[in-house]
């Protein structure tokens, strides 16, 4: 048995240093003493002694001086700590509402068209004095579309893979959302109590998407279960509170109330309802609130076991009635003094949510691509390419790439990311090019790898802010100087090339001198006025307030039109107005 000295008092995370431990590890084991502690948590002698003893080490006390000296981490006054947020991620029927059925003592499966989750809900549940808010989806699509209106609700995501089945594809794209979302992964492999279950398996296939479990000297937890026996799930709670522990998770209570939408509907009987999940401060009943381009005067706040509550702190789920229509999942909310406020909040905001596509900087747009492949051999040299393709304007970035048919998920993930599809030798799912159409994603698809490139080429060019460049539309020539009936100078012109118009922008020019830039005001053929005049008549020319003509002087009308336009028209490529994304015809 290895022996080590134990100070007086040290902290957790100096615990873990001084066992070769990890902070988790010295967490859980408190956990099973019955004591909660994050990694700052001062810990006195005898606790740090019984740590060290369970975990196999002989305590030997050391002087005073040798002890480390104690840190804390310095704190908000007004930063309290908050319950976990947790999302349940992961393939169809691999178990996720059943687990949760399980936690809540409810029997929310039963109730769900072939046991499959048909909603959006949020549900905190207590364990041992601790909270802990699930949001329940139905799949990674949800949790996708609610952080492309830049709603960033989670703090855990729990992936549950099935024993007998092991890493689906929908498993492959929650990871993958839940990556970009910078969320912290557990893993859940569910169906132990199946006689073909094998998690050997499901971990050698995370571990190939990248997910190293713990026990294999990755940083990934890991709990087996049984969501429909029950088994397990302790031990599962009990990780995502150590995990919760070390992400130290606080919020403001002082603030006013804000957080996000989960879901919004239209009951028959109480009106507009919103379930709403509350980041900082206080909610309370009477508050005015603006969610989205809604809002209101909360009338009544339900727990999610549908009792009245008065007030509700950071990361409880609360249904709200009160606001003047729906919001959208993912809108944020926040509280507000009045009603006159929130009208004109909420006129200004509208319907329109924050995307995820990040500037780099005011002069650089992010081109963010999700790519699919025939094969996996395709990726990198197609990645590589396209990512050349970057220059000083535009960052074209791959975001997600995968071999296989263009899915559904893969159309979500470029929307949330305000992004492309570009496929090499792929094809559409049933139904994903419909979809895409209906959500507004490009998408661009070639067999032939350098036609692509030439394509995604002229979608970059496409970005880029216009150059414009002023073009000669017209030469006319002062020949006679004549008063008008007001007193003002008018010219007699020849025009000598192209035509002069009415109201267009021209330059008067003296000896090769530019005298004046003004707009033609009038312009008349006899006594007629007339819009347009073409090479070889005469005219009588009014330019806006100029009239000093001389004879010889040169009236050169011009345009600005958008360099090389024809260039992208021939190749089929819209060239896109301010900040919209190019689309292909």
């Amino acid at each position: 048995m290895k022996s080590v000295e134990m100070p007086s008092s040290l902290t957790v995370k100096e615990l873990a240093e001084m066992l070769n431990k990890t902070p988790v590890e010295i967490i859980k084991q408190l956990m099973r003493s019955g004591v909660m502690a994050n990694v700052n948590q001062v810990l006195d002698h005898d606790m740090a002694s019984a740590t060290a003893l369970a975990l196999g080490y002989e305590v030997k006390p050391s002087s005073p001086s040798e002890s480390p000296s104690v840190r804390s981490k310095a704190e908000g006054d007004n930063l309290s700590p908050r319950p976990p947020v947790v999302t349940v991620m992961g393939h169809v029927d691999h178990g996720k509402t059943t687990l949760l059925d399980h936690i809540r003592k409810t029997n929310i499966a039963s109730r769900e068209v072939g046991g499959i989750t048909q909603h959006i809900g949020a549900y905190q549940v207590e364990i041992d004095g601790n909270k802990i808010t699930f949001i329940d989806t139905p799949g990674h699509e949800a949790f996708t579309q609610m952080r492309a209106r830049g709603a960033k609700i989670t703090d855990i995501v729990v992936l549950v893979v099935a024993a007998d089945d092991g890493v689906m594809p929908q498993t492959i794209e929650a990871i993958d959302h839940a990556r970009l979302a910078q969320v912290p992964i557990m893993v859940a492999i569910n169906k132990m109590d199946k006689p073909d279950a094998d998690p050997d398996r499901v971990k050698r296939e995370l571990s190939e998407q990248g997910l190293v479990i713990e026990e294999w000297g990755g940083d990934v937890m890991c709990t087996p279960i049984s969501a429909k026996k029950g088994e397990g799930i302790s031990d599962l709670l009990e990780s995502i509170l150590v995990l919760a522990e070390v992400l130290e998770l606080k919020a403001d209570l002082k603030v006013l109330a804000r957080g996000v939408a989960i879901e919004g509907g239209v009951d028959k009987l109480r009106g507009p309802v919103a379930t709403l999940l509350i980041q900082e401060g206080e909610l309370k009943v009477g508050d005015t609130i603006v969610c989205g381009g809604s809002w209101g005067r909360i009338k009544a706040m339900l727990n999610d076991q549908g009792k009245r509550v008065k007030r509700a702190g950071p990361a409880t789920p609360v249904e709200i009635l009160g606001l003047d229509s729906p919001p959208q999942a993912g809108d944020a909310f926040s509280m507000v003094k009045d009603e006159k406020e929130a009208r004109l909040k909420s006129q200004k905001k509208g319907k329109e949510f924050p995307r995820t596509q990040v500037i780099t900087s005011p002069e650089v747009k992010d081109l963010n691509i999700v790519l699919k492949t025939d094969v996996e051999g395709s990726i990198e040299p197609i990645k590589s390419s396209l990512e050349e393709l970057s220059n000083d304007k535009v960052l074209l970035r791959v975001i997600y790439a995968r071999s296989g048919i263009i899915t559904e998920g893969d159309i979500l993930l470029a929307r949330a990311s305000n992004g492309m599809i570009v496929g090499f030798n792929t094809s559409y799912g049933t139904g994903t090019k419909k979809l895409a159409e209906r959500e507004g994603v490009d998408t661009h698809l070639s067999e032939v790898i350098y036609k692509l490139m030439d394509e995604m080429g002229m979608v970059i060019q496409g970005m880029l802010e216009p150059e414009f460049v002023d073009v000669v539309d017209g030469i006319g020539e002062v020949r006679e100087v004549f008063s008008s009936a007001k007193g003002k100078k008018v010219a007699g012109v020849y025009v000598l090339e192209g035509s002069l118009k009415r109201g267009v922008r021209v330059r008067v020019m003296r000896e090769g001198e530019e005298i004046c830039e003004s707009t033609i005001v009038s312009l008349r053929r006899f006594k007629d006025d007339v819009r347009e005049v073409e090479t070889g008549f005469e005219c009588g020319v009014g330019i806006r307030d100029f009239s000093e003509f001389k004879v010889g002087d040169r009236i050169k009308s011009h345009v600005r039109r958008k360099k090389d336009e024809s260039t992208y028209q021939e190749a089929g490529i819209t060239v896109p107005r301010n900040d919209k994304r190019p689309s292909h015809s």
